[in-house]
């Protein structure tokens, strides 16, 4: 076996590789996850906002 050989394999591997993801990313029983992960950005900002409302309102009271 030489050098071509391995790399050879290593590119059949890594091409294996990324069909593999890009089936994963792309199969439709992960889309309610990824959808769910997309909405993250934006539940954190309002559980944000609601807590910086709650620390002025402490701050307030003494």
């Amino acid at each position: 076996m030489d050098i071509n050989t391995l790399r050879g394999i290593a590119t059949i591997f890594a091409m294996v590789a990324f069909i593999g993801v890009v089936i994963w990313a792309y199969s439709s029983y992960k889309k309610k996850d990824f959808d769910e992960a997309a909405q993250l950005p934006f539940a954190d900002e309002d559980d944000d906002k609601v807590t910086r409302e709650q620390k002025d309102t402490r701050s307030n009271e003494k």
